[in-house]
């Protein structure tokens, strides 16, 4: 083992330490004190504004030098705006329930027990991405609600924005008297501390990914704790024949085109040919009108302006603007190219129609199904949960946005009454 293995797990080891310690003082703490820890961060994060964008400056052009995408240069930069969203998210968050110490069941048993299953934090989180400051805050924000202890191993793109949020995290924990050890982040670009993170048996207790095909991949190849991940967003909208064409046209554009670097766009256009009989290309022109290219196949192959999809277009997540395009008859159709094709990640049908909208929702298992609304919705914050720290796709545990009631587990009380077995 060399030299920089050795140093980046003695880092990890020291990190985990502390967050441990930090973890168990967390799991007690009062729901008022995170709530003022959290309050406290958004505060700071307005006052140092300045001191933020200077040094996300500081990582856009060391991310322009190494040739970052547009796509990927897009979810690092940081504005005026994104930062009041970041101290939103934290405001979201500290106004959400406390997750920890719910009664989520209880009952009486024949022989004089009463049991109840409460929810408890998971311990300390291990949380790596790529070139997305406001992850920091994010990720920080809900392991606190959720009385864990959190170390984030930021993008090398985006350490110095990562480290000015993490300041304002950690201010708002010192002014509610919370150890400054329940937010800690890795401070080295060495991705030697990745695969120590990954190996940190016993001092974290789960992995959360958050970034790229790439590093999802690698995390769940190579972690020894448990993982909350999804691989990709390979995001599907079905426009159906009885569907609203203004509605269709609406939901399409935005799903696609908002934002298109984020794992929620849409990668994917099924239309139904009654919906093609009715309404002709609209969708396709409408995202040939806003720059979007379009890979379609079959009958939309010769619309003007789409180009000839290749076999490997579906069941790709392109994370820019383009998209691929099929026609399908009717809905057992597009739920069998879904379940082909797709992540499990989220998935639109876009109909008037209940029955056919019941079928959609019966049929697929990805993490979210949604009717006559945009893929882009598939976002903690848009389900109300202040924030997110990714979308998992898994079956096990936590399933879709995972925000802090997600991040509890549960342990069981049984009292008695000097009772024997």
């Amino acid at each position: 083992m060399n030299d920089m293995t050795e140093s980046a797990e003695s880092l990890i080891a020291r990190l985990g330490a502390a967050a441990r310690e930090a973890a168990a003082e967390l799991a007690h703490a009062s729901a008022e004190r995170k709530h003022a820890a959290l309050i406290g961060a958004a505060h700071a994060m307005q006052d140092r504004e300045d001191a933020i964008l200077d040094a996300n400056a500081e990582d856009l052009a060391y991310a322009e030098e190494r040739g970052l995408s547009p796509a990927m240069m897009d979810r690092l930069r940081l504005d005026a705006g994104r930062i009041r969203a970041i101290a939103d998210g934290l405001r979201a968050v500290a106004d959400q329930p406390d997750p920890v110490g719910r009664v989520l069941a209880e009952w009486d048993r024949p022989n004089g027990l009463h049991i109840q299953r409460v929810s408890t934090p998971l311990g300390v989180l291990g949380v790596i991405y790529e070139s997305r400051p406001n992850v920091t805050a994010d990720a920080g924000a809900l392991a606190l609600k959720s009385g864990n202890a959190v170390i984030l191993r930021g993008g090398t793109d985006s350490i110095n924005s990562s480290a000015a949020i993490l300041d304002c995290m950690q201010e708002g924990l010192r002014q509610a008297g919370l150890p400054m050890a329940a937010i800690q982040m890795v401070p080295v670009r060495d991705r030697a501390a990745v695969t120590a993170m990954l190996r940190a048996q016993g001092l974290i207790d789960v992995i959360i990914p958050r970034g790229g095909k790439g590093l999802v991949g690698l995390v769940q190849a190579e972690a020894r704790v448990p993982v909350f991940a999804h691989l990709e967003g390979i995001c599907h909208v079905y426009a159906d024949g009885d569907a609203d064409v203004d509605k269709a046209r609406r939901v399409v554009l935005n799903a696609k085109t908002r934002r298109t670097g984020i794992c929620g766009a849409a990668e994917c256009l099924l239309i139904d040919r009654a919906f093609r009989a009715r309404h002709g290309d609209v969708l396709i022109r409408d995202l040939l009108d806003a720059g979007v290219e379009v890979r379609a196949v079959g009958e939309l192959a010769v619309v003007p302006g789409t180009v000839p999809a290749q076999a490997d277009d579906f069941g790709r997540e392109f994370l820019d603007s383009i998209i691929a395009a099929k026609l399908v008859d009717g809905v057992d159709e597009a739920i069998a190219h879904i379940r082909r094709h797709g992540s499990q990640h989220t998935e639109s049908i876009l109909t008037e129609n209940d029955a056919t909208a019941a079928r959609f929702f019966e049929r697929l298992d990805s993490a979210i199904l949604m009717r006559n609304a945009s893929t882009q919705f598939a976002d903690g914050g848009e389900f109300g949960m202040g924030a997110e720290i990714g979308i998992a796709t898994g079956k096990m545990h936590a399933r879709g946005p995972v925000g802090a009631e997600q991040l509890t587990s549960f342990k069981y009380l049984v009292t008695g009454d000097g009772t024997v077995r």
